[in-house]
């Protein structure tokens, strides 16, 4: 089995592809989509994991043209951006599968495999931090503008001023990890 790893997060990837590496599973990664585009041009995969923000572009804009360069290719959306809003915009977009960050190899694998997720104990079910839910309505938000600020903060109903020091801060924590 042969991935294409996408993330501009350079050491996730090296460590992924090495998990996946012991698995014997073989994975080319890139930090960018137009070098994970011109990856899966080149050879054959078998799937792509790909991040929901790559630097400053989004992993969603990458699934369509994967999916046309290599059908058949499982692809993956990974995000620590979770929300479900995200996860129907994944696979509206043609994703196979939505994983929440940080992500372990038994579970990449499990979805690559196509077998159920086993239940989660209730100690990892947990609800999603206020902040964190309101940075991903702004991201939604912003995609719907094309990521114009002014009309962002018109359709969320505040100043300009307001939204751009929430963008400049990092989404609240809790315990569910980026």
């Amino acid at each position: 089995m042969k991935g294409l790893l996408v993330d501009d997060d350079a050491l996730f990837l090296r460590t992924l592809q090495r998990a996946l590496e012991r698995r014997g599973i073989q994975a080319d990664t890139a930090v960018d989509s137009a070098s994970a585009l011109e990856l899966a041009r080149r050879a054959p995969i078998d799937f792509a994991l790909v991040d929901l923000k790559i630097g400053k572009e989004s992993g969603l804009r990458v699934i369509a043209p994967l999916k046309e360069i290599r059908p058949g290719t499982r692809v993956v959306m990974m995000t620590g951006y979770a929300s479900v809003a995200t996860a129907v915009e994944a696979i509206k977009a043609g994703a196979d599968d939505y994983l929440l960050k940080p992500v372990n190899v038994d579970a990449i694998l499990r979805v690559l495999a196509d077998e159920p997720m086993p239940p989660t104990s209730a100690e990892e079910e947990s609800m999603i931090p206020l902040g964190r839910l309101e940075w991903e309505h702004i991201q939604q938000a912003l995609r719907a503008t094309d990521g114009n600020i002014s009309a962002t903060a018109r359709l969320l109903g505040v100043h300009r001023r307001s939204l751009q020091r929430k963008l400049a801060k990092k989404p609240g924590g809790g315990n569910v990890n980026q």
